[in-house]
């Protein structure tokens, strides 16, 4: 199977209106900038974005939102994006605002094949309205449905032709069990090598699990805040 694909516009060829995707990063570090891209370049509509945050205006998934393509956002930061913001209180956008750690776990048990676990997070706050409640030793948990994504959008440092994968630092952060969720999971690499160049030991995703590879270019690699502390 030959999963090497020339650019971000060939690799998400499929996707279509309504589809569910995840994306990975931490901030605007390691977020699928080429796939982000390809899919404005495409116009799809009326998706449900899974990410830890929502970028800002005018990059990362700022750009899906500006040109209107997200219908729903499952995130745990949103800060930063003024659009964002507008949309939200506006009514024109559907949010499920997740606990960072609750996110991260319900990304982590669609891979491992788990449909539900029970967390403390959220129990008698907004979060828990509508879900199922129980008591363990004590204490009281809520149950949390693991997510579905029909599309794993992620960015790695560098990548092999059978889809193997490794990041660098934060960037690793949600991407890799990202990978392992999607029912098509496609890396973009900022440098793609051939099977056997890549030290089996600091491979951070096996290349099972990934469908679609290719080189991105151009990347910016943002960082959010620059801050400088007074002496």
């Amino acid at each position: 199977m030959n999963k090497v694909f020339a650019n971000a516009d060939e690799a998400i060829f499929d996707v279509k209106d309504g589809s569910t995707i995840m994306l990975g990063g931490f901030g605007l570090c390691g977020i699928p900038e080429n796939c982000i891209a390809a899919l404005e370049r495409k116009g799809v509509k009326g998706l449900t974005c899974i990410a830890n945050n929502a970028g800002v205006d005018g990059f990362g998934l700022g750009k899906l939102l500006a040109t209107r393509q997200v219908k729903k956002m499952m995130s745990s930061y949103v800060g930063e994006n003024m659009e964002f913001e507008r949309q939200l209180l506006s009514g024109e956008l559907e949010v499920d605002l997740i606990p960072q750690g609750t996110l991260a776990t319900r990304i982590q048990m669609r891979g491992m094949g788990i449909p539900a676990f029970y967390t403390p997070a959220g129990y008698g706050t907004e979060v828990a309205i509508g879900k199922e409640v129980r008591e363990f030793d004590g204490k009281m948990y809520l149950m949390e449905h693991a997510l579905h994504a029909n599309y794993a959008l992620v960015k790695a440092w560098k990548g092999d032709t059978m889809g193997n994968l490794m990041f660098r630092k934060t960037t690793r952060n949600f991407s890799s069990s990202m990978a392992k969720a999607g029912d098509i999971t496609i890396a973009e690499v900022e440098e793609l090598v051939q099977p056997g160049e890549l030290d089996p030991d600091k491979v951070h995703v096996a290349g099972v699990y990934v469908h679609r590879i290719f080189q991105g270019v151009d990347y910016e690699k943002r960082i959010e805040r620059r801050t400088v502390r007074i002496q």
